[in-house]
């Protein structure tokens, strides 16, 4: 039986902070990205991709803003941006895979699922946003911004700059989860969970409600993966290795830790919110819960079987 792989692109896989995001720019990267998975097409896996959307839902927001001060048009809820988002990067994902497989003479077939993750409205987060979203920000600008929009504003980790920040509230349950796997089991790649699913909530009627928030990608990737009982899960990011002390002189690089290290090193505070931290948080809740093992890596990585920090029981 083939195993089955769940990977989870970053948002700046598809779109990196100094570009303008074009429509070429975005496909390019993604192309790349995809160029990249190959590696895990090749070993035959049966392969489930979660993606990011922090950048790209960001501009959609700022694009919804825009026409409502210029033309009048109707601001959309975050909830609603965030479908929009999902079906634009699952287009560009499938497309350009698509043409990468092609390139290579493999027959594979790749579907995108709107999905829709169930959190809790009363989660906490929702008196705490740390879900970075949208582009990088000098100091005055972003204040300029919270003061116009009443927006929140959190300072890159890497100093990069101020990024708007939205609550990100923990997802409960995967809409469609067996469908995804019983597609994925078949040899279909499937791309779903995208920008962390489309964030809703049961009310006392049992009747699904949109509501303003970003799940985080690696998170709602991690419990799909445990609910789909993936043998493996792979968190795409932008440095080949977990660090601590990171940007530290005594910046040490991490290969095989296990779970138990993985939480003292956050309780110890070496990995930054919005940022290294909610990834080690999801490779925790997958290998916790089953998975065989969490690999956290940058997508060239991908043809080197010992690449990335792993964390394991």
């Amino acid at each position: 039986m083939k195993e089955l792989v769940v990977v989870a692109f970053g948002g700046n896989a598809l779109l990196r902070s100094d570009q303008k995001g074009t429509i070429d720019e975005q496909e390019a990267n993604v192309y790349n990205t995809c160029s990249n998975l190959l590696e895990l097409v090749k070993k035959d896996y049966n392969i489930v991709i979660g993606h990011g959307n922090g950048p790209q839902v960001g501009n959609v927001l700022l694009q919804h803003e825009a026409g409502s001060n210029i033309f009048g048009v109707p601001k959309m809820p975050i909830d609603f941006c965030v479908a929009e988002t999902q079906g634009s990067i699952g287009y560009m994902i499938e497309q350009q895979l698509r043409n990468v497989l092609e390139k290579n003479n493999i027959k594979r077939n790749i579907i995108t699922l709107i999905t829709q993750v169930v959190v809790d409205k009363n989660d906490s987060a929702f008196q705490n946003p740390t879900k970075p979203v949208g582009p990088f920000y000098t100091k005055k600008q972003a204040d300029e911004l919270a003061k116009e929009n009443n927006w929140v504003f959190r300072q890159d980790p890497r100093e990069r700059g101020w990024r708007r920040v939205v609550a990100s509230p923990k997802p409960i349950d995967i809409n469609n989860w067996n469908i995804v796997e019983e597609l994925a089991r078949k040899g279909n790649i499937v791309i779903t969970v995208g920008g962390g699913g489309i964030p809703a909530y049961l009310n006392d009627d049992n009747k699904m409600i949109g509501i303003d928030s970003v799940i985080d990608k690696d998170l709602a990737s991690s419990q799909l993966a445990v609910k789909i009982k993936s043998d493996k899960f792979f968190i795409l990011t932008d440095v080949p290795n977990v660090c601590i002390n990171f940007h530290k002189p005594n910046e040490k690089k991490l290969d095989i830790i296990t779970i138990s290290e993985a939480k003292q090193y956050l309780k110890q505070g070496h990995f930054a919110e919005g940022s290294m931290a909610p990834k080690i948080r999801a490779a925790i809740n997958f290998v916790e819960n089953g998975g065989k093992e969490t690999i956290i890596t940058e997508a060239t990585q991908l043809s080197n079987d010992s690449c990335g920090t792993k964390i394991v029981r």
